[in-house]
């Protein structure tokens, strides 16, 4: 795995040993970035289940402030902490440990992105419930392409306003109505 664009480039990411993190692929990435573009600047990125990070560290590389790391497991958290100290962004980044859903809705973000594993589809409604109360001007999800159904239209004043898929991933964006 390595990084896309801007800032870090092509420098490679460690990832955890196993199936334990299932990491974005490259290509979603950067169609998601590109997406981004004119959005990422400055802003607040929050990742949430991280795993080894590559989502939130593109953001930093391609523009973002600062990034807020959410992540439950302990070797994801391992190899998020080692691609931190590697790149030597520790200054710009949050990590917090733990399950997401409780903590996702004290954190001011720009941008949230929420990737929880795809068996654990509850998430998705616990997440996105949580961030409805005080919802960032945008909200990223990824999900399986044959799962839109664990995700609503809406939620609150969220709204679904595009769905990019590619192969086996989408991506769902909600923004405030």
């Amino acid at each position: 795995m390595r990084v896309i664009g801007g800032e870090f480039r092509s420098r490679r990411l460690k990832s955890p040993v196993g199936d334990s993190v299932r990491p974005t692929p490259d290509r979603l990435r950067e169609a998601l970035f590109n997406i981004l573009a004119l959005r990422i600047q400055g802003q607040v990125f929050l990742d949430a289940y991280a795993g080894c990070g590559s989502v939130g560290i593109e953001a930093l590389s391609r523009g973002a402030a600062r990034a807020i790391f959410l992540e439950k497991s302990r070797p994801a958290l391992r190899a998020l902490q080692a691609n931190i100290q590697v790149l030597d962004i520790a200054a710009r980044c949050e990590v917090h440990a733990g399950n997401a859903a409780p903590l996702i809705a004290q954190f001011a973000a720009g941008i949230v992105f929420l990737d929880p594993p795809y068996p654990r589809e509850q998430e998705y409604g616990l997440c996105m419930e949580a961030l409805k109360e005080a919802p960032g001007p945008l909200i990223v999800v990824q999900h399986a392409s044959k799962a839109t159904h664990h995700l609503k239209d809406a939620y609150g004043p969220l709204t679904r306003v595009r769905i990019l898929s590619q192969g086996d991933n989408s991506l769902s964006f909600y923004e405030p109505r």
